[in-house]
């Protein structure tokens, strides 16, 4: 089997590709200073790019686990997440609140995506 990291950092890949799936890490802001519906769409563009770079799109994310660190600022979350989602491709969701290791991140973004083949 062939696996292909993604985004590699010291610690961890952006994404793995292996088995059929795109694996993704969780994903934070680059720019912590915004507001939890800013963080989103920030960590939306970067799941984009991730995807691309694996050779799909969001069309194909299978599951999403979304971390909030405030519970409250989910109808923020969601906003960014609804102007950012096709809606013929809805993947399964959770959301959950969640301390960050980063007490200026709001959101945190995890998925899985079938790969292309």
């Amino acid at each position: 089997m062939t696996i292909r990291r993604i985004a590699e950092e010291a610690r961890l890949s952006g994404a793995v590709v292996g088995g059929g799936l795109v694996w993704l890490a969780g994903q934070v802001a680059d720019d912590a200073t915004a507001d939890a519906e800013g963080q989103t769409a920030d960590i939306l563009r970067q799941i984009d790019a991730l995807l691309a770079e694996a050779g799909t799109d969001k069309r194909a994310l299978m599951s999403v686990t979304v971390v909030l660190a405030d519970i409250r600022d989910a109808p923020a979350m969601n906003r960014a997440w609804d102007a950012w989602l096709d809606p013929g491709h809805k993947p399964a969701r959770m959301t959950i609140e969640a301390p960050l290791v980063d007490p200026a991140w709001k959101v945190e973004i995890t998925g899985v995506a079938l790969a292309p083949r």
